[in-house]
């Protein structure tokens, strides 16, 4: 079920509410600025198609993206925003059994944590989930742009040079510091040329499985 198919009185007894977080910023020469959004959307979508426990909200399709703002195209709304957008949709939304934001933007990591820990400490059923990916693959890799052949391949241009693949945790420092043109002007980490569309559909539903397990966690009786 989806908010954007039902009326108020179509959505009966609300289930737990999958809100999609994303961005509105560059992905390299080859994808589009879409990516997380439609990502995310995605995992939100699959898993609202298996179970009928589960509503999903409109997305959210804009983040914190100040490291890509060296390259036009970028919309980012900050740390401090982002944090308070995720924390009054939480609380605007204790008619469901729960909340859980999926977010497929790194950069949204550290104001979503802190959001869902405030509305935690506010007694709500709230959690984050996280596509995995190698620490030398982390945006417009081989990893998104597998996923991306899978979703969306007329999206996927042609041009898909290799990026640099230094490992995110010794970049990270520079990264919040001089932004991703500062070690990527192509704007990609990682290497994109070997990826395929049959590899973006397994990744999918990898990422499906854990997220469906996430919300098994969230439900009454469920682990924490």
């Amino acid at each position: 079920m989806s908010l954007a198919g039902v009326t108020w009185t179509e959505l009966g007894e609300p289930g737990m509410l999958l809100v999609p977080l994303g961005a509105t910023e560059q992905h390299g020469p080859h994808l589009p600025y879409t990516v997380d959004t439609e990502i995310a959307v995605a995992l939100c979508g699959r898993l609202a198609e298996s179970r009928a426990d589960v509503v999903v909200a409109p997305a959210v399709p804009y983040g914190s993206s100040g490291e890509h703002a060296g390259f036009p195209g970028t919309l980012s709304i900050g740390q401090e925003v982002t944090e308070l957008v995720i924390v009054e949709l939480g609380r605007s939304a204790d008619a469901f059994s729960g909340v859980l934001f999926v977010c497929a933007h790194g950069g949204n990591a550290r104001p979503l944590w802190r959001a869902v820990g405030r509305l935690r400490s506010e007694g709500r059923n709230v959690r984050a989930w996280c596509p995995t990916a190698p620490a030398d693959d982390t945006h417009a890799g081989r990893v998104e742009t597998s996923v991306m052949l899978a979703l969306r391949p007329s999206a996927v241009r042609a041009r898909r040079e290799p990026g640099l693949t230094t490992p995110l945790p010794e970049l990270i420092g520079e990264l919040r510091v001089s932004g991703v043109r500062a070690v990527s002007p192509a704007g990609v980490l990682g290497d994109p040329s070997a990826a395929t569309a049959r590899e973006g559909r397994d990744v999918l539903a990898h990422w499906a499985e854990d997220l469906s397990e996430t919300v098994d966690s969230m439900a009454p009786g469920g682990i924490m």
